[in-house]
C-alpha cells in the first residue's frame, strides 16, 4: 500500500501482466510447487523474494536457482539490506548474484557490483538505484552463468551481518544516541516504517533532517537552530527540515513552528 493506503501492484506483477506472463502468488512455497513442477523451469531467479526455498524446490531447475541480492554479500545478509547499510554508515553498497542454498543468503557468489553510498540517500533512493544496478548485473552475466563461465564462490561467513526484517519500532528515535546515526535512521526508513518521535502522546514522523555537530542541547531537548526546530542528541543537534505529525500533511519543521511556537523548550 502506497501512503495513501491504496493497495498498488508490485513492478514484477505488472510487467508481468502488461506481458501477459503467469502469476502464482502463493503464501507457502509447497502450495506453488505442482505448477512449478508443471513448467518444468531450467532456472529460477529470486529477487526480494523474503522466504527460504525448499530443497526440493532448489534442486528443480538444472541451472538451480539464483537470488539477486541488494547488498555485498556477505555484509547484510536477510530481509532488509538496504536500511542496515544506510544506518550503518557504510561507504558503499552493491547486488551480489549468488547461487542459492537452504540457508539465508549463505549461497556461494556468482558475481557482484558495487556503487558509493551518498550522503542524502535514502532508501527510496537507494532501491532505485541497486534495481537499476541488479538488472545490468543480471543482463551481463546471467549469460555467462549459463555457459558454465561463472563459478559460485564461497562465502566468509566469519564476515557476515544481518539484515532482519524491520519492525514499527525500529522507526523511534531515541535521542541517547548521536545526531549522526538519528539522520541515518531518518534516510534509512524514508520507505517503511517512517522515523517518528511522540509529542504530546501522538507520533510525529520525521521525513528529512540533518545535523548540527555545533548546536549542543540535552537529549531530547527542543531549540531552534536558523528558524527550524532541532533536537539535542548524545552528541550534536537534530535539525528537522521536514516534518508530519499525526494526521497531518508533510510540512517544513519551520512552519510547523510557526503554529506550534510552545514545541520549542519541550522535553522529548
Amino acid at each position: 500500500a502506497g501512503r495513501g493506503k491504496q493497495l498498488t501492484l508490485c513492478a514484477v506483477k505488472t510487467a508481468a501482466l502488461q506481458l501477459g506472463r503467469p502469476i502464482i502468488q502463493p503464501d507457502k512455497m509447497r502450495e506453488a510447487m505442482d505448477q512449478l513442477r508443471t513448467w518444468q523451469p531450467d532456472l529460477i531467479l529470486v529477487a526480494a523474494f523474503g522466504k527460504l526455498l525448499r530443497a526440493e524446490v532448489l534442486t528443480l531447475p538444472p541451472f538451480g536457482c539464483l537470488n539477486i541480492h541488494a547488498s555485498l554479500l556477505p555484509r547484510h545478509r536477510g530481509a532488509a539490506p538496504i536500511p542496515a547499510a544506510i544506518l550503518s554508515g557504510d561507504s558503499e553498497t552493491g547486488v551480489t548474484l549468488m547461487k542459492m542454498d537452504e540457508g539465508l543468503d549463505t549461497g556461494g557468489i556468482l558475481a557482484a557490483d558495487s556503487i558509493p553510498i551518498t550522503p542524502t540517500d535514502t532508501a527510496s533512493t537507494l532501491t532505485a538505484r541497486l534495481a537499476d544496478l541488479g538488472a545490468q548485473l543480471l543482463r551481463r552475466r546471467l549469460p555467462d552463468y549459463l555457459d558454465g563461465k561463472l563459478t559460485p564462490i564461497p562465502q566468509n561467513d566469519s564476515r557476515a551481518t544481518y539484515a532482519p526484517q524491520l519492525k514499527k519500532e525500529d522507526g523511534l528515535l531515541r535521542f541517547t544516541e548521536s545526531a549522526e546515526s538519528l539522520e541515518r535512521r531518518v534516510r534509512a526508513m524514508s520507505e517503511w516504517p517512517g522515523a517518528f518521535f511522540d509529542y504530546n502522546g501522538s507520533p510525529v514522523k520525521v521525513l528529512r533532517a540533518h545535523v548540527r555537530p555545533d548546536r549542543v542541547a540535552a537529549p531530547g531537548r527542543v531549540i531552534r537552530v536558523e528558524g527550524q526546530p532541532a533536537i539535542g542528541t548524545a552528541e550534536g543537534s537534530l535539525v528537522l527540515a521536514e516534518i508530519q505529525p499525526a494526521g497531518k500533511k508533510p510540512m517544513p519543521g519551520a512552519s510547523y513552528l510557526n503554529g506550534n511556537p510552545a514545541f520549542i523548550g519541550a522535553q522529548l
